[in-house]
């Protein structure tokens, strides 16, 4: 049997001008979730931070860093990562962010130590996860889309539908033209096309999800794509929120929760038996008549994501 590990990480900086109210129950959920996956609870299979726990299991950076670093250590492993707390944004040191900021979760310690980008994130879980492991994440966060700058990028409409649209890189002359032909619907098929077409530009045009009225909703890629694309690494991320937008503190059944917690769970205990898009459309059925904000998949290699959800 394939060994499963997971880390459970909430925050809900109790004392601090920041505070928050769920994200110490989402990790209480999200345990109960697990353990009916058949996850087990040893110290040595699951590790849990909190602000309400000290030593080791406090999520200051130091302690989360070695949780992760824990976590994906061993081949040939199931792993699973939950946070939920602060997210935020911090100027982008390498300029492969057409937004010119990278996404970052927030430690507890971080007025004094500062916060965890998504460069560092994606080295600490991704590059260094053994090819014959794999790695499921949630994040129920702010400006969480690509917090671990996952290549692949998926967003549903208003409508529940996904589509494929590539949001190739920046600077291209034919801006125009080329946004005509996203709105018109692209396939993985006429992405490769569009890629021939557009060969004799120098550069193609910058991610459509950073431009506000003109964002696509679908598969996206940032600039960083480049870079970690030929990773072909097995995670796939849950996140509760595009980059540009806040997840919510909710209260739900006189119960603090993180909104995207709560509907992933939610999600799953109603149909336990889903595939990856089906999960990423009926998490956002459950919370478009609540809140604004639009949950996204992102993956870390070209998958069918029609296949059954595994954990």
């Amino acid at each position: 049997m394939v060994r499963r590990k997971s880390l459970l990480i909430g925050i809900n900086y109790t004392g601090s001008n920041h505070a928050l109210q769920g994200c110490q129950q989402d990790v209480q959920n999200m345990i109960q979730f697990l353990v009916s996956r058949g996850y087990p609870t040893d110290p040595q299979s699951m590790v849990v931070l909190s602000d309400a726990r000290s030593g080791p299991f406090y999520p200051n950076g130091h302690n989360m860093l070695a949780a992760m670093d824990w976590l994906i250590s061993e081949p040939g492993t199931c792993n699973f990562l939950h946070f939920s707390g602060h997210g935020g944004q911090v100027r982008d040191p390498d300029g492969d962010r057409a937004s010119g900021f990278d996404s970052t979760i927030v430690p507890v310690d971080f007025e004094q130590n500062g916060q965890l980008d998504s460069d560092t994130l994606h080295k600490r879980l991704v590059s260094r996860l053994p090819p014959n492991s794999s790695l499921f994440v949630v994040f129920d966060c702010c400006h969480s889309g690509s917090a671990i700058e996952l290549p692949f990028v998926y967003r549903t409409d208003d409508d529940g539908n996904v589509s494929l649209v590539d949001n190739v890189k920046q600077g291209l002359h034919l801006m125009e033209a080329a946004n005509h032909l996203v709105q018109g619907g692209f396939s993985m098929n006429k992405v490769n096309d569009a890629k021939v077409l557009f060969a004799g530009a120098q550069t193609f045009f910058q991610g459509l999800k950073h431009r506000g009225e003109a964002q696509q909703e679908g598969l996206g890629e940032e600039h960083f794509v480049e870079d970690w694309k030929s990773e072909n690494k097995r995670v796939f991320m849950y996140s509760g929120c595009k980059d540009d937008q806040t997840s919510a503190d909710a209260t739900i059944s006189g119960s603090h929760v993180g909104a995207m917690s709560w509907a992933f769970l939610q999600n799953m205990r109603v149909n336990p038996n889903q595939s990856y898009i089906e999960v990423l459309q009926n998490t956002r059925g459950l919370l478009k008549d609540r809140y604004r904000q639009v949950p996204q998949l992102s993956v870390g290699t070209q998958t069918d994501l029609n296949q059954l959800l595994m954990i």
